[in-house]
């Protein structure tokens, strides 16, 4: 389970993902003109509901390894997920009149990344159980 590369890559993902909750995203000021106010992941609650899912997500994956394709199907809904976080992030910094993003903002990319390289070491596991299946 642990000597698995895609288990450090779905490790990592849950750890930016939990990391994302606390760390601000973008900052400036907002439409109630409140100067150096940080968006994070606790400004509204579809935001924080689907962030602590996406790492959930990650992080329970982990545990699936003896059932590959389900393991692969959830990387996907990791991405899907974390896209909707992204966009929601994005819908929420619209709303500020100036400012800037974070640098933690690269988090949520960096899920992204970690989540599609999970994906290919499933995905290159079950191409060699079934290349050694064919085998016998």
């Amino acid at each position: 389970m642990i000597q698995r590369i895609q288990s450090v890559w779905l490790l990592l993902a849950a750890a930016c993902a939990f990391l994302s909750i606390k760390l601000p995203y973008y900052s400036g000021t907002n439409a109630k003109a409140v100067a150096s106010y940080e968006l994070n992941g606790n400004e509204n609650l579809l935001l924080l509901c689907t962030t602590i899912i996406t790492g959930a997500l990650a992080f329970i994956t982990i545990f699936l390894f003896k059932k590959r394709t389900l393991q692969l199907r959830l990387c996907v809904l990791g991405i899907l997920l974390e896209a909707l976080v992204i966009f929601l992030y994005y819908r929420e910094a619209a709303t500020f009149t100036q400012g800037t993003y974070s640098l933690w903002a690269i988090l949520h990319s960096l899920i992204v990344i970690f989540f599609m390289l999970a994906a290919r070491a499933i995905n290159k596991d079950e191409k060699l159980i079934k290349d050694s299946n064919r085998l016998r």
